[in-house]
């Protein structure tokens, strides 16, 4: 019987990059924590089948900041995906993540698995929304592959985090998006960006993740916008032939003590 093995996948988001090499949000240099995140989760010779890149890859979206984020992208030695945020350009990203090593593919198989990469961007506001083409390709996508274990990776969460500004930009149509993935036992997990901080819930037969951004955290819990010191960071996930995940999340050591905590919003 031949051997199936684990995929590894490494899950970086929120980068926040700027339009200028250098330029400071909230206090911190986004570009750098990019760089260092990816340096360190590339350390000690690990090595992952895939960079899930899930949104917010620019600030505010020109060319000059896709285009360095590509190039650091292509510098390490494995295909990434991305997927927007609600703070990107996605035709921009189209025409410019468009190589094999770095593109938006919406599925990608693996052996025994599939990553299907979903778009909740309603342009111009910062809430999420799954709409109808995105859940007809969803479900092609689980339909036409029912041997394939399946990982779904969005932008925006599909449950509530319990801060109360945060969950003002949930999925809108979240019961619509989860009523579907339960039909499909296949379907064993939904990763997430956005939300700034970690999330490792079950919902019924789902596993439902958030994970750390490249630059500034959200404290949890929090009725209104509060940033958090708790250092950048990223998500590991491990799919097994066998279905079950294992994944664990992984920070940059310290506090984030340049951060500017009295900043109302960004």
């Amino acid at each position: 019987m031949p051997y199936s093995k684990t995929v590894s996948i490494l899950q970086i988001t929120d980068l926040h990059i700027l339009p200028e090499p250098g330029e400071k949000m909230l206090g911190i240099d986004t570009e750098y924590y990019f760089k260092a995140v990816l340096e360190q989760a590339f350390a000690a010779g690990n090595t992952f089948d895939l960079i899930l890149v899930s949104g917010d890859l620019a600030q505010d979206p020109c060319t000059a900041s896709y285009t360095r984020i590509l190039k650091t992208l292509e510098q390490y030695p494995v295909n990434s995906v991305c997927l927007p945020g609600n703070h990107d350009d996605y035709p921009l990203m189209l025409s410019l993540f468009n190589s094999q090593k770095v593109s938006c593919y919406k599925q990608t198989l693996f052996e025994d698995w599939q990553l299907i990469c979903l778009n909740s961007q309603i342009p111009g506001r910062p809430g999420g929304n799954i709409d109808n083409e995105e859940l007809l390709f969803l479900q092609k996508c689980l339909a036409e592959q029912p041997d394939y274990f399946a990982l779904i990776a969005v932008h925006h969460h599909v449950l509530p985090t319990q801060s109360q500004w945060m969950d003002t930009m949930l999925i809108e149509n979240q019961h619509e998006v989860l009523k579907i993935l339960l039909n499909y036992p296949q379907v064993k997990a939904v990763t997430s960006g956005h939300i700034h901080q970690v999330m490792d819930r079950d919902y019924q037969s789902l596993r439902v993740l958030g994970s750390p951004a490249t630059c500034f955290q959200f404290k949890p819990l929090c009725r209104d916008f509060t940033l958090d010191l708790e250092m950048p960071g990223y998500r590991i996930i491990n799919l097994l032939p066998d279905g079950s995940i294992e994944t664990s999340v992984y920070r940059l050591p310290g506090l984030l003590q340049e951060l500017s905590l009295d900043s109302f919003g960004y």
